[in-house]
């Protein structure tokens, strides 16, 4: 019989092919392909530490989860997941040498230790003393002495000394490749050559070696990279005299001590050195144990230097204002007449601090409500919030401490903002608080008025630049009254809510979509168009999954943009043939949700932070909110068409998981550049 799903761990690391396919794509510029082979680097090491780890627990613990892993053992996912991750390595440093080469016609020349000119020792010389020595830690290692705990995804040069005494034994050594330090050094220009010269953080500490270890009489010195990867969830301490704060920061503070699940070494390693590491770093049989090449840590290709090679990046596309809404002026006025949507990073992020800078300093607004989820690092979204506070309004935040590797940034700022009297909520116990709103009142004539935004992303200036996300500016009272109840439900948990606009989880969200769908099915029975189209980042849910099967059998045409995880199977006569799916992987990171049921010509849609997975639907808390304003419907409708029509970024997903492109018949349509023309001429 053929299976109803894909496999959850499979289908992510198909998604992180697609990331690859971008780093491989001689259309995009070379720059940025080095940019994304250091994304498809940095998603792989969060991968193994949280989805691998998770599994290899279930593992351990002996648990029978065949039914959650899509009908798999977790022995059997484990090592599916290994041979994937082999393969697509193989495939990634095919691409790195691929893109050295085309670096290299480029006249930026790549040199190893091997290949330094003698124009450049003195600065490497130089470089070496006054910034990497005093920040690279040394450890000789042997088996008398204790091993040191290698820590999580940090780069280390495992030294392998040959003495010239044959009598005395090997000496290893570990050299802990300085995570603060700049991995690419751009060499000084030549004079009388074109070339630009980078050597890695790497090769220039190979090259000096011999300087680091020139106390010891060796005939042979040779030194490779390994990479450990850790288990990362957090284990939450139960003990009750415990505030929220000091559990999470302990947990977090206990990862550097998780177990490993991820070994990674060069494969030019010496057999001796492999075996005298792997001894010492327990690694055991469920980890996952990856040959890799001469350089470990490519998420580091994040930050490969620009060079002033603007012709090697993508054109900087400048932010456009939202028709009709300028920086002067009252945003919260503008509001007051009618909806207003900002789809960033196509509109300027702007337009979200602006309305919270002057909620702060507006003195007919007595209190802001928000949610936040992650924060950039120097937020002006906090910054606004507590200057509100200091101008006596009462502010209240919602701040999920669980937000994954982000747990200590908003702890840091959890305590600043509680510093400076800003009302904090911790969110719901066993809940997640994955939903991004916000709500105001402002006393008007006498009255209280209410103003916010609901937005599918979060409130961080650094994201909104790199994700796609709508945000909806509303003054709608039914809307903004049930948000105000979301708030309610944060400080009264046991209490039962309801709402007649919003859909929210764990409350009413999966219900409601179900009966959205029933109807859809409803409407095909009865010979009447059905359509659904959704835009998701994920979709895991079996149950939701199968009511879409049976939604397809009726005939209702589901047309899915999937950019993520996708454990539905597509286009399987009698299982799922009226459902197409799509991802779209390009410069910006797709992010929004959106939820368009046709409803008899009645469309409906809904933008929401909720993906069809059993946590967003049962274990967090969501919002979808419906889009009433015609105009901001269509406006969203429009750019969903694009999204679906993109024949130049957007790949098939079928039932064999080929990530094949979808055919471009027609003319080329990139529906990211689409969409920002499509902004840019309403202007």
């Amino acid at each position: 019989m053929s299976p109803r799903y894909f496999n959850r761990e499979l289908s992510w690391l198909k998604f992180n092919n697609r990331v690859l396919q971008e780093a491989a794509d001689i259309n995009v510029p070379l720059i940025e392909r080095l940019r994304f082979l250091g994304i498809f680097s940095n998603n792989l090491d969060e991968f193994f530490r949280v989805r691998y780890a998770t599994i290899q627990r279930i593992l351990r613990a002996g648990k029978n989860a065949t039914k959650s892993l899509g009908g798999v053992t977790a022995a059997d996912l484990l090592e599916k997941i290994t041979a994937e991750v082999i393969k697509d390595q193989a495939k990634s440093f095919e691409v790195l040498n691929q893109l050295e080469e085309e670096l290299r016609n480029e006249n930026i020349i790549l040199v190893d230790e091997t290949e330094i000119l003698p124009q450049h020792e003195n600065y490497i010389r130089s470089y070496f003393n006054n910034y990497v020595s005093p920040a690279l830690a040394t450890i000789m290692v042997s088996d008398e002495s204790e091993f040191p705990t290698l820590r999580d995804g940090l780069g280390y040069l495992a030294v392998r000394m040959v003495m010239k005494d044959s009598s005395l034994p090997v000496r290893y050594a570990l050299l802990e490749i300085p995570k603060s330090l700049n991995r690419f050094i751009e060499l000084p220009s030549i004079d009388g050559d074109d070339k630009q010269y980078i050597i890695l953080l790497d090769d220039l500490i190979r090259d000096r070696m011999h300087y680091i270890f020139n106390i010891f009489e060796y005939s042979h010195l040779e030194a490779h990279m390994i990479k450990v990867t850790l288990d990362a969830e957090l284990d939450i301490d139960i003990d009750l005299k415990k505030s929220l704060i000091e559990k999470i920061s302990r947990s977090v503070k206990d990862r550097k001590d998780g177990d490993p699940v991820r070994f990674v070494y060069d494969k030019s390693i010496h057999q001796e050195t492999l075996d005298f590491i792997m001894s010492k770093v327990e690694i055991d049989d469920t980890d996952s144990i990856i040959p890799g090449g001469r350089y470990h840590n490519r998420r580091d290709y994040l930050k490969f230097p620009s060079l002033g090679r603007t012709d090697l990046l993508y054109e900087k596309k400048t932010p456009l204002p939202i028709k009709g809404v300028s920086m002067r002026g009252s945003l919260l006025e503008k509001i007051s007449q009618r909806d207003i949507l900002q789809y960033a990073p196509y509109h300027t992020f702007s337009n979200t601090v602006k309305f919270l800078r002057e909620a702060a300093l507006d003195p007919k607004v007595l209190n802001i409500k928000i949610t936040i989820y992650r924060l950039a690092e120097v937020s002006q979204i906090a910054a606004s919030l507590i200057n509100a506070a200091k101008n006596g309004k009462e502010v209240t935040v919602s701040i999920e401490l669980q937000a994954r590797f982000d747990e200590q940034a908003n702890i840091n700022y959890a305590e600043l903002m509680q510093e400076e009297g800003v009302k904090l909520i911790f969110g719901v116990p066993g809940l997640k608080v994955h939903c991004k709103a916000c709500a105001i009142n402002r006393q008007e004539d006498g009255k209280i008025v209410r103003y916010g935004f609901i937005s599918t992303g979060n409130f961080n200036e650094a994201t909104a630049g790199i994700y796609t996300d709508y945000t909806l500016f509303t003054a709608n009272k039914k809307i903004l009254k049930e948000v105000d109840k979301v708030f309610d439900f944060f400080e009264v948990n046991y209490k039962l809510y309801r709402y007649k606009h919003l859909l929210v989880s764990p409350h009413s969200l999966r219900n409601n979509i179900e009966k959205k769908v029933r109807r859809e099915i409803a409407f095909a029975k009865a010979g009447k168009k059905a359509h659904l189209r959704m835009k998701l980042n994920s979709f895991s849910d079996f149950k939701m999954i199968e009511l879409f099967y049976e939604a397809s059998n009726a005939g209702v045409q589901i047309d899915l943009i999937i950019r993520g995880i996708c454990c539905l199977i597509p286009g399987v006569i009698g299982m799922s043939e009226n459902i197409k799916v799509i991802s779209i992987v390009d410069k910006y990171l797709e992010h929004p949700r959106v939820y368009q049921f046709y409803n008899d010509g009645d469309v409906e849609v809904y933008i929401s932070s909720a993906d069809m997975m059993g946590r967003n639907l049962d274990n967090r808390v969501e919002i979808a909110c419906p889009i009433y304003d015609e105009s901001v419907k269509k406006e969203i409708l429009d750019t969903l068409d694009i999204c679906w029509n993109d024949n130049v970024k957007a790949r098939e997903i079928c039932s064999e998981q080929l990530n094949l492109y979808v055919k471009q018949d027609d003319s080329p349509i990139r529906s990211q550049f689409v969409t920002y023309d499509y902004y840019k001429n309403q202007l």
